[in-house]
């Protein structure tokens, strides 16, 4: 599990390799991952490691079909080799606001990612086809995400930052929660993020 987590934490996308890997830190400036996703799969495929040295994979993150639309990431602990939740996009729901359901070990749905505003997403890819303006919509366009449970509570939110390429996420947790959640709703988040960068 991940642990002792200083929020907010920074996602930060390196754009010195062709593939999407991002560290995060904590609020410190502290190592808390470095996640790589795998280039050329037909299957989404990342792993989290340890830190940006690669030496040590923490969890494995899986797509069970190669066509995204409605497909669900399996998350493993590398330590044990158990799965230890799965996020799923939920379809057509997803056209206008994204959303997302995260569930544990036992497929058990425990909580929801929502986008807080999908007028956001459509002024984005607006402004983005208008030359030299689109290339700044990174500093005002920025979506940002819940996470709440069953009954409605707010746990996370994630927010993109301005940049030019979309480089920066940040996530504060808004209450306490259970650590295995906590580690759940965090390498959930960091799949999401990966899935919504592709999407633009």
């Amino acid at each position: 599990m991940l642990q002792n987590l200083n929020y907010p934490l920074d996602f930060k996308f390196k754009i010195t390799t062709l593939s999407s890997d991002f560290n995060i830190t904590d609020r410190n400036g502290n190592y808390v991952a470095y996640v790589r996703q795998k280039m050329f799969k037909l299957k989404e495929d990342v792993i989290v490691f340890s830190d940006e040295s690669r030496t040590k994979e923490l969890f494995r993150i899986k797509a069970n079909q190669w066509i995204d639309f409605n497909a669900s990431y399996a998350i493993t602990d590398q330590k044990t080799g158990k799965q230890f939740g799965n996020l799923s996009r939920r379809g057509m729901r997803s056209l206008w606001k994204s959303q997302y359901d995260i569930a544990d070990g036992n497929g058990q749905t425990k909580y929801q990612i929502n986008e807080d505003n999908g007028w956001i997403k459509v002024l984005d890819g607006i402004v983005g086809e208008i030359p030299l303006i689109g290339m700044l919509s990174g500093y005002f366009l920025n979506p940002s995400y819940t996470v709440r449970d069953n009954a409605g509570n707010a746990y996370f939110r994630l927010k993109k930052m301005p940049s030019l390429f979309g480089r920066k996420f940040q996530l504060a947790r808004l209450t306490d929660i259970a650590d295995e959640d906590e580690t759940l709703v965090v390498l959930s988040f960091l799949m999401m993020v990966l899935l919504e960068r592709e999407r633009g």
